[in-house]
């Protein structure tokens, strides 16, 4: 559980220690999840990239959800104590969350099998698959 403390100013933020990559990582899937994301994929990048600790991929039926899934998984990972970076919202055909150790990539359907990041960043390991 996570507990908040209100610091000066009114502001809360968040007591304890901050959500290791495992628990961002978990946190990040269950938002997807519930929010309906479309066929989810997890790639692990530990040791293999220096970027995050994790890759997630994810599909939303249209750009209304798309947009949906990424504002709410934003808010759920600031609540959650940590700093995320958001590109490509206005349009939402391709939204980049960076969460750290955690980077997270919404598509449009189309869009996601045209740059097919699963099998780039793959680098030949069967990736994890989350949810179907």
């Amino acid at each position: 559980m996570i507990e908040l403390a209100t610091v000066p100013g009114g502001k809360t933020a968040r007591k304890g220690p901050v959500l290791q990559p495992d628990e961002l990582h978990a946190l990040i899937l269950k938002s997807l999840d519930d929010d309906q994301a479309q066929e989810t994929v997890s790639i692990p990048l530990k040791g293999k990239s220096s970027i995050a600790d994790y890759m997630v991929v994810a599909s939303g039926r249209s750009s209304r959800q798309v947009a949906s899934m990424a504002q709410k998984l934003v808010e759920r990972i600031k609540q959650a104590g940590r700093h995320a970076r958001v590109e490509g919202l206005p349009t939402a055909d391709w939204v980049l969350i960076d969460a750290e150790d955690v980077v997270v990539h919404l598509f449009r359907p189309e869009v996601r099998s045209f740059y097919n990041l699963e099998r780039m960043w793959g680098f030949g390991d069967a990736p994890e698959v989350a949810n179907a």
